[in-house]
Parts: structure tokens; C-alpha cells; sequence
């Protein structure tokens, strides 16, 4: 499939349009920082490696921009008013304040080293190119560490959507999949719906179908009745935020489908990369958790299902306890088993 997140010679950065698929390809253009915060409001575009990477390119139009004040002071108000609008779009993601840190630790050093304007614009654009292949490249890693957990003519089922779409490229539970059917051992997928969004319905099946992977739709509360069918091999999922002792932040209904594929003896896979970890939250309480429009849940399709009167409750994320995890799969590797000691360590040591 096309490349998603696209950044311009005219240094402009270009996003197909998420809400529209699978119906309509469809890519919007942006030149100003706090229209990209809006388009990850609004989930243009999602999952917590491509918020992070489409947020280190909004910090390059932040600076370019900041590039044509006079005073270097406003400057430097700029990319920091814009770095804050940008942290808040979406909490859950840790990836998001990761990005957004890590390009503003940059402008700031390279500020404080006399360099101005133009000259920190490029080496941000320079540096958000960088994240961007180092995703792509994180991914392929991540696929790879999943392969030994993926048993012969396995039949794996994923929530929501961990796949390119959600990252910079190739994927993360989709990347395991990716790799698991390059190398001959995938029957088949199970994807979700994942409601009330509908990421595996629109965006999961659609990706796996235009690459020719067999994919199969899922209702959301079919997947007890699969597993005790002996039908699914492997759970591989996504995560938005790994606490320091492993619990794990992901869509809404993930926390189920780990109860139920720990009841049936079914490993139980989170495949996310480093900048995924929040070593900051010390287990799941920790984990803000955001909260979106009852009307996800009330309408579909601009047509509203429920009486008149009824409310909804619509958090976007659960956390699944660390205990239900098999193992985390990471660019540097699995995480087996999955505690605070196991991912200490794992962030103690220097990224290879």
C-alpha cells in the first residue's frame, strides 16, 4: 500500500485521510503545526507511532514558521506554543510527547549554540526524516522478533489497527503478521471491527486485503466463541503506552480479548516499539485514558442508533495487566514474561 505521512519538497506534509478508507484515498495537506494537532484530534490520523511521527514533522513546520519572526525570542515562544498544542491532542499516546520533546530538546540545543531560524528548521526536518525511517526500520524489527511465538499455519487475531497505517510504515501487530506470512506461516487473520471507530473494519481489513494477506472480519464479541473452537493460534495487538512494570494501554476491548485468550491458554502479544514505554507511569493507574464523544457510540454514519435521552460512555484505550501478557515485542527484541524487572532492563540498556 501507498506511504500514508508524506513529507513535501515544499515542506509541506501531506496525510491520507484515515476517516475516509475504505471508501475514499484521500490526502489532505498541511503547512501550519496546529492543523496537524487538529488532524490528530480528529483522527486523520492514528495509532501511536504515526502520531509521533506526523507530530516531529508538525514540529518542522512549527519551525519554519518561527523561522520568519523578527525576534528570536517569539521564535522560540512559537515552537513551544506549538509543541504544547500538540502534546494535548491526543494524551494516551505516549509517542505523541515523545516526538514533540525530542524535536523540542533539539531546537533548544541547537539555540543555545547560537544557531537561528533557518538553520534549526532544517536540522528539525533533517531529524523527523530520521524518526520517520527509524520507525519504518523499528517495525521490520518488531516483525522479525514476533516470528518464533507465531506457531506453523497460525491463525492470528488483532484489535483495532497496528499496522502501517499506524505507524510510519509496515506496521507493529501487523508487522508480526507482515513477517509471519513472508515467511510461510500464516493461515489467516482475524480482525476485529473494533468498534465503535471501526479501525479493523475500515483500516485493518482494508490493508491486509490490498496486500493480498487473508483476512477475515471479526465481530468484536465473536472472539470468546473462536478461541474455545481452538480457531485462533496467537493475539498479537498494538499498544499507545507500556508503564514501567508492563501494563499496557491500547483500544478499547483489548483488556477482554486478554482475559479470554489467558483462559483458553492462547499467547497474548504486544507488539509496540521503545518510544512506546513511559518509564514516568509505574503500572496502568497511571495511564491517562482519553475520553471521546458519546456520539461514537450513539450514531453511526451520521445516523444516530440509540432512543433519544440514552448517554454513552466512550473511553478509547483499556489497560491490560502485565500478567496477561505473553510477551512484548520490541525492535530490540521480545520481553518474556512481562514485569517491572523484565522491563527495567529492557529500558536500562542503550538502543542498538
Amino acid at each position: 500500500m501507498q506511504a500514508h505521512i508524506c513529507w513535501t519538497e515544499r515542506r509541506t506534509l501531506r496525510l491520507m485521510d484515515q476517516r475516509l478508507l475504505p471508501f475514499e484515498v484521500r490526502f489532505e495537506e498541511y503547512d501550519r503545526a496546529e492543523a496537524v494537532a487538529e488532524a490528530i484530534r480528529n483522527m486523520v490520523v492514528r495509532g501511536a507511532p504515526a502520531i509521533g511521527v506526523t507530530a516531529a514533522y508538525a514540529m518542522v513546520l512549527s519551525a519554519a514558521r518561527a523561522a520568519k519572526a523578527q525576534d528570536p525570542r517569539e521564535a522560540r515562544r512559537q515552537i513551544l506554543r506549538d509543541a504544547d498544542i500538540l502534546r494535548q491532542a491526543r494524551p494516551t499516546a505516549v509517542n505523541l510527547a515523545w516526538a514533540v520533546d525530542r524535536m523540542v530538546h533539539l531546537a533548544r540545543d541547537l539555540s543555545k549554540s547560537g544557531a537561528e531560524g533557518e538553520d534549526i528548521a532544517q536540522a528539525l526536518e533533517d531529524e523527523a526524516v530520521q524518526i520517520h525511517r527509524d520507525d519504518v526500520a523499528a517495525c521490520r524489527a518488531i516483525g522479525r522478533a514476533g516470528l518464533p511465538f507465531v506457531p506453523q499455519e497460525a491463525t492470528i487475531l488483532t484489535h483495532c489497527n497496528a499496522g502501517a497505517l499506524a505507524t510510519g510504515g509496515y506496521g507493529t501487530a501487523l508487522g508480526v503478521v507482515r513477517a509471519a506470512h513472508e515467511a510461510g506461516k500464516l493461515a489467516g487473520v482475524f480482525a476485529d471491527e473494533t468498534r465503535p471507530f471501526l479501525q479493523g473494519a475500515r483500516l485493518t481489513a482494508w490493508e491486509l486485503h490490498e496486500d493480498h494477506i487473508p483476512v477475515t472480519l471479526l465481530c468484536d464479541n465473536a472472539a470468546g466463541a473462536l478461541m474455545a473452537q481452538g480457531r485462533v493460534s496467537v493475539v498479537v495487538v498494538g499498544a499507545d503506552r507500556i508503564a514501567a512494570n508492563g501494563d499496557t494501554a491500547n483500544k478499547i476491548g483489548t483488556f477482554s480479548l486478554a482475559v479470554l485468550a489467558h483462559h483458553h491458554g492462547i499467547p497474548f502479544l504486544v507488539a509496540a516499539p521503545r518510544s512506546t514505554f513511559d518509564p514516568a507511569a509505574a503500572d496502568g493507574s497511571a495511564i491517562p485514558i482519553e475520553q471521546r464523544a458519546q456520539n461514537e457510540v450513539l450514531s453511526l454514519a451520521g445516523r444516530r442508533l440509540a432512543p433519544d435521552g440514552v448517554e454513552a460512555v466512550n473511553p478509547a484505550f483499556d489497560v491490560t495487566p502485565h500478567d496477561l501478557i505473553h510477551a512484548i515485542l520490541t525492535e530490540e527484541g521480545p520481553i518474556h514474561p512481562v514485569n517491572g524487572d523484565t522491563v527495567s532492563r529492557f529500558l536500562a540498556k542503550a538502543p542498538s
